[in-house]
């Protein structure tokens, strides 16, 4: 499909972050990329990838979701690994995108990937504080 498209740099609020823990509901690894601009949103599209937006979570804008099966390697800008680190709803983050294909009974497709994940301002999640999870939001 797409072997040779270079990975895309993005700015994005995370949301959703199971960097470090097992999504219940996705059964992976998995954080969303939210509020990416036009520009990020054409460089995403580019590598072949959907972006998507819902009218009913304005507050997500252009979003990617990022799974995985082995935990995402996520680092602040001081270069010290988060993976200890509850990263909370609000955080922002430099993010390398890539993709992989993936094949599934008679389905195929495109997923992004995350290479790579800076957090440049960090929002930590406390349970106390948390939202109630819609569960089509947690996928």
């Amino acid at each position: 499909m797409n072997d040779v498209a270079k990975p895309v740099k993005v700015k994005a609020t995370v949301m959703w972050c199971f960097h470090n823990k097992i999504n219940s509901m996705a059964k992976r690894y998995t954080i969303d990329l939210c509020n990416l601009s036009p520009n990020a949103v054409k460089a995403i599209e580019s590598l072949g990838l959907s972006v998507s937006k819902r009218e009913d979570k304005p507050e997500k804008g252009f979003f990617i979701t990022c799974k995985s099966t082995i935990p995402f390697e996520i680092f602040d800008s001081s270069g010290n690994d988060l993976k200890d680190v509850a990263i909370g709803n609000g955080s922002t983050a430099t993010a390398v995108v890539g993709l992989y294909e993936w094949k599934y009974e008679r389905k195929v497709g495109l997923s992004p990937s995350l290479k790579k994940c800076i957090i440049d301002s960090l929002v930590t999640y406390d349970a106390n504080n948390a939202e109630e999870v819609d569960e089509e939001e947690a996928l």
